[in-house]
């Protein structure tokens, strides 16, 4: 198995996918810069995973919105040191 495999593992540039999936429990395993303005976040596949983005792609995701706020400053964060 190759580090970040595509049959273990999801990845998606979009900050705002990633902000919701890492905001209802799931870690974050990797970030990766792919250029200078994308970074790709890399996330173990799981159902929980899958639901999470079926559910945010059809606009019936709902988090809390403080934490929310909260997650999106930290990865801005890591962005910016990585």
């Amino acid at each position: 198995m190759k580090m970040y495999d595509s049959d273990f593992f999801f990845k998606t540039s979009d900050l705002a996918l990633a902000t919701a999936i890492s905001v209802l429990g799931v870690a974050i395993e990797a970030m990766q810069q792919t250029d200078s303005e994308r970074m790709n976040f890399t996330f173990t596949k799981s159902e929980k995973v899958q639901d999470i983005v079926n559910r945010f792609w059809r606009g019936e995701l709902l988090v809390e919105p403080q934490a929310y706020f909260n997650q999106l400053k930290v990865l801005k964060t890591r962005i910016y040191r990585h």
